[in-house]
């Protein structure tokens, strides 16, 4: 009988908690879930940040994925091999989240068959590079600078065009890489009809 003396109180306890021990469920409760969601969010976060989920739906594997094994980006001397994601991707945290906000409207295209035929992509091949390039100028070629930089850039071992556009252009910031290495990693679109390409 004496140990039955807690259990009523303890049973009042958990039906009707006081202010204290409800404040401190609910920061359990909190911090838990916030733990759970944020492992989810970064594991999520992560998987699409793979070559294989790149080129997981056959417009990309068929299409840039295969042009890119043409590249210097795929293999080189040094044997160093650029992905998607390293290209397309921002490595720092607070870019990389706006990236994927906008890469929204590129699966938005793809549920819908924008670019789900080689024919389609190829009539977008121009505006889709057009937006990559946009993009590229607007954050500084921040991709390029993440794997090339130019304050490590050894200018007497580079051609005379190549030492003289980076130290006329680049390093004075009036140009940034994408200026000049469009189609660097990807086959150009028709430009035929730009005058001062």
């Amino acid at each position: 009988m004496r140990a039955m003396r807690w259990i009523k109180p303890l049973w009042r306890t958990l039906n009707r908690p006081s202010v204290h021990f409800s404040l401190g469920f609910l920061v359990m409760g909190g911090f838990i879930g916030g733990i759970v969601f944020w492992g989810g969010f970064n594991t999520a976060l992560e998987a699409t940040n793979e070559e294989r989920f790149c080129i997981s739906c056959h417009e990309m594997e068929s299409n840039v994925y295969r042009e890119l094994q043409d590249t210097i980006h795929w293999a080189n001397r040094s044997g160093v091999r650029a992905t998607c994601p390293d290209c397309h991707v921002p490595h720092n945290w607070t870019d990389k989240i706006a990236r994927k906000m906008q890469a929204s409207k590129e699966v938005w295209g793809w549920l819908f068959g924008t670019i789900n035929t080689k024919e389609k992509f190829e009539a977008n091949r121009r505006e889709l590079a057009e937006h990559e390039w946009a993009r590229f100028k607007a954050n500084n070629s921040l991709e390029c600078r993440n794997c090339h930089s130019v304050e490590s850039m050894d200018f007497t071992r580079q051609s005379k065009r190549a030492r003289e556009a980076h130290a006329g252009f680049l390093v004075t910031g009036e140009k940034t890489c994408i200026d000049c290495h469009k189609g660097i990693a990807h086959r150009l679109p028709n430009m035929a009809d730009v005058e001062d390409w």
